[in-house]
């Protein structure tokens, strides 16, 4: 929670914690709820965060005890998401999210207005319950609608992508474990980095060369611990690249304590399956590995590995480039299912124009010109290699198949 309110600008001044069942009017005891309007008013305080999520008579009753609006996770979550949102689609998630929500309390919170007006709760009395809902209501269905444009445009970029044969990675991850520099890392791109969390909020894809053989790396939105139901569903066509990927390669900060480790380790593999993602392997790269010691390191991979005996972990930093070759070919043995081929035909005009084809759609190893013959050497998915020989042979060639790039893995 602290790291949460200091990314979306908060300057803490004080801490309230207490351990009970959620009362009814204040979600805290009434007299926990006293002691913290008394620590509002020392403390200059200008508003209160709670960590769980509130009902809205329960805001409506903080707000109006304390003197200042009041917000819990989920609106502490949008807020950091609003301030980091840079794309179109990201900000009609976050906005569809904060709707869903007013669209969940609009009649209450219209209620409760009328009753007097509190921090959070200014301009609602004017407007009747019905037509408030209604207004959201239709703000909802409008912003939908663009983003399943938005949506239907990554699907024709997803089957363009298919159609070229190669494999697709996901990076995944809880938020700040350093996906985005294991992404510039492999890519050497330069999409933002921050120590702060939900640095990524949309996902950027591009091509990568492993051991030879070319992939695509997709870098998504980053998890957290109990991410609010609401922020799922909103952030659902972007967490979407994730479940047509051939490969997950979810980042873990091994710096961190065992139990933080623990925690959002499952708490990234809980999202991944909440969002409905089954039957892709998942390989866990443990990233600042340059921030422990050895002896540390092999402690804590001995005790991963033991938990999770499925699971492979290859340690790396990325900030450092160290072990992303071994890295490279996990994820080549993983996603070995390339085939080496070679093949002649007569030079034409139409020959270099397909050249340049092949070049973009296979790994093009080795080019001789012989006479008046061209003959390639090259790998690529079986599908594509259907391809290229059906183009070939009407050209008057031959393909000649070598066999699979077992050698990738070695």
């Amino acid at each position: 929670m602290r790291g949460l309110a200091e990314a979306a600008g908060y300057e803490i001044v004080g801490v309230v914690e207490q351990a009970r069942h959620p009362h009814p009017k204040y979600h805290i005891g009434p007299g926990k709820a006293k002691e913290l309007a008394r620590m509002v008013k020392e403390l200059g305080a200008e508003r209160v965060i709670f960590g769980n999520e509130l009902k809205i008579v329960q805001v409506y009753n903080l707000a109006k005890l304390t003197g200042v609006e009041v917000i819990d996770r989920l609106q502490l979550i949008l807020e950091i998401f609003v301030r980091r949102a840079s794309t179109r689609e990201a900000k009609l998630q976050i906005e569809l999210a904060r709707l869903h929500y007013e669209l969940a309390n609009a009649k209450e919170k219209v209620r409760l207005a009328k009753m007097g007006e509190q921090p959070g709760f200014h301009g609602l009395g004017k407007y009747e319950a019905d037509v408030y809902y209604e207004t959201v209501r239709r703000r909802v269905h409008k912003i939908r609608e663009k983003l399943e444009d938005i949506r239907r445009t990554r699907e024709v970029h997803r089957i363009r992508r298919a159609e070229m044969g190669l494999p697709t990675i996901s990076l995944a991850g809880y938020t700040n474990s350093g996906k985005s520099t294991l992404f510039n890392a492999l890519t050497k791109e330069n999409v933002p980095v921050d120590s702060g969390v939900f640095t990524t909020l949309s996902t950027v894809t591009r091509a990568i060369e492993v051991l030879g053989e070319k992939m695509l790396i997709t870098d998504t939105v980053g998890f957290i611990d109990n991410l609010p139901i609401t922020l799922i569903e909103a952030f659902r066509s972007t967490l979407e690249e994730t479940i047509f990927s051939d490969l997950i390669l979810l980042v873990v900060d091994v710096s961190e304590t065992m139990d933080e480790i623990l925690r959002k380790l499952s708490a990234s593999l809980k999202t991944i399956w909440d969002i409905g993602v089954s039957g892709i392997p998942i390989l866990v790269a443990l990233n600042k590995i340059d921030l422990i010691s050895t002896e540390e390191l092999n402690d804590k991979l001995g005790l991963l590995s033991r938990i999770y005996g499925n699971l492979k972990f290859i340690p790396v930093s990325a900030l450092h480039g160290i072990n992303l070759e071994a890295l490279k070919a996990e994820i080549a043995s993983i996603l070995r299912r390339y085939i080496e081929a070679s093949f002649t035909v007569p030079i034409s005009q139409e020959t270099f124009s397909f050249l340049s084809w092949v070049y973009s759609v296979a790994n093009v190893r080795k080019v001789e010109y012989d006479g008046g013959l061209l003959n390639v050497l090259f790998s690529a998915p079986p599908d594509i290699v259907d391809k290229i020989r059906g183009r070939v042979e009407s050209m008057g060639g031959r393909v000649e198949q070598i066999g699979k790039m077992e050698s990738i893995c070695s």
